[in-house]
């Protein structure tokens, strides 16, 4: 794998210092370090996106026009305002994929479009293009344009980045053209960072700006690894984080979205959260995705799966969060059968789950939560419940007080959490919470709140 070119300059000399002698490189010239062999196989590969909105504007709506000074002038005989339509435009950056005119970008860079323009280096023509399909959820959109003969990128296996590989970021930062930034993949499998509902980002120190969303994040080979999607900034520059959809996501995303103008994702039927190390303590201190409360009627529960259980790989696949959880069965069609390995009671398990799709999920019932030492507790009754808009199906023991500095003050557990669940007991009355709460061993006490469930370990 060539990782480099080297260019002779005849008519440069380098003088070293503390040197007796003046050191040269070989008489025809002295090398200069470049990738541009590398960057030329893809410099038409990345294209340089602009968008159109049409925008309705009604003037009378303008605080101007509303003022009781101005209306004091005019009265009732205020000039009739028409509505104006004004133009919005934008800029991004896209990869072609194919010879016939595919192109990925992010969806936020042509979301609300009314017209989309593909400008192609080298190429001073510009071609409108026609939207495919997009993914809302992942940030990915395809478009496409009425030409033959263009070059698509390659793409990696992104799974195989590694941190401190040399990457270079690609695409039309400040719409000022096309634009090559060098650097390294600061970390990988980046996740829970709220940009996006499904998150599994490389991150890059290669400055990345406004208008390189949806441009190419390359290696020193010049193969796809991502799709430059966000930058974090306080500024509105780059500040060296910047995140990219990894290949392998875009790509399977990028073929459905091709064939059917839409992608569908697999659904399990599980609501899960991460695991502490405290709570990690139970599974063998192992991490995984524990799960919280499992649908009625969905692939999990037909399985068996139950609260409590974690989740820590799927087709042999590591899961370590709730988040990875979520990334993995997403990139399944729904039908697909995968195998799940969990773990319940400290014993390791696998069975097999066919996903559903996620859009005919049924919604999860809410059953929910746990805690014990410095509250109080007292029966949930149907008239509680109904003063404080719980579900009837929410079984449990309501939380009354916390005592400052206690272990369930310290755990975040407050006055109106419900305790359903300690262990693997469910809580449907104040005789089983007092059952459930024997011995000094810690538990894990499941709380319902406001609709989420999650888990302390007291």
């Amino acid at each position: 794998m060539v990782l480099t070119s080297f260019i002779y300059a005849k008519s440069i000399d380098f003088h070293y210092a503390h040197s007796d002698k003046e050191r040269k490189f070989p008489a025809d010239g002295e090398y200069i370090l470049s990738y541009n062999n590398i960057l030329s196989k893809v410099k038409n590969s990345v294209v340089n996106i602009s968008i159109q909105k049409n925008i309705k504007i009604n003037p009378a709506a303008h605080p101007f026009f509303n003022d009781p000074f101005f209306k004091q002038f005019f009265g009732h005989k205020m000039p009739k305002q028409v509505p104006q339509e004004r133009v919005q435009r934008a800029l991004g950056s896209g990869v072609i994929v194919s010879e016939d005119g595919y192109i990925i970008t992010n969806n936020h860079v042509i979301d609300g479009a009314d017209k989309i323009t593909v400008t192609i280096p080298g190429d001073k023509k510009e071609y409108e293009a026609k939207l495919i399909g997009r993914d809302a959820k992942s940030d990915i959109a395809v478009v496409k344009i009425e030409k033959k003969g263009l070059e698509p990128v390659k793409f990696f296996d992104s799974d195989k980045v590694k941190v401190g590989d040399v990457v270079f970021a690609i695409g039309n930062p400040f719409g000022v053209g096309e634009t090559v930034t060098h650097g390294i993949v600061s970390a990988v499998g980046r996740n829970s960072m709220g940009i996006e509902e499904y998150e599994n980002f490389i991150q890059t120190d290669a400055p990345i700006n406004p208008g390189n969303s949806g441009g190419a994040l390359l290696n020193s080979s010049g193969e796809l690894i991502g799709i430059n999607t966000a930058i974090v900034t306080r500024s509105g520059s780059s500040a060296g984080i910047g995140f990219a959809i990894p290949s392998n996501m875009v790509r399977d995303i990028a073929k459905q979205l091709i064939e059917k103008g839409v992608y569908k994702r697999g659904y399990l039927g599980v609501s899960i959260t991460n695991v502490s190390s405290d709570m990690s303590s139970f599974y063998g201190g192992k991490f995984g995705a524990l799960v919280a409360s499992v649908g009625s009627g969905t692939p999990a529960e037909k399985v068996g799966l139950k609260r409590g259980d974690l989740i820590v790989a799927v087709d042999g696949k590591k899961v370590d969060s709730a988040s990875a959880l979520k990334n993995v069965i997403g990139t399944y069609q729904p039908g697909a059968t995968v195998t799940l390995t969990f773990i319940r009671d400290k014993k390791t398990k696998n069975v097999k789950v066919k996903l559903a799709s996620y859009d005919n999920a049924t919604t999860l019932s809410d059953k929910g939560k746990a805690s014990y030492r410095g509250m109080s507790v007292e029966p949930l009754s149907a008239a509680l419940k109904s003063q404080m808009g719980i579900a009837e199906n929410v079984n449990g023991v309501i939380v009354t007080d916390v005592k400052p500095n206690s272990p369930a003050y310290e755990e975040g557990i407050m006055k109106g959490d419900i305790v359903i669940q300690i262990e693997n007991k469910e809580i449907k009355s104040l005789k089983d919470f007092k059952e459930a709460v024997k011995g000094k061993n810690k538990k894990r006490v499941w709380i319902y709140r406001q609709g989420a469930i999650f888990a302390v370990a007291l």
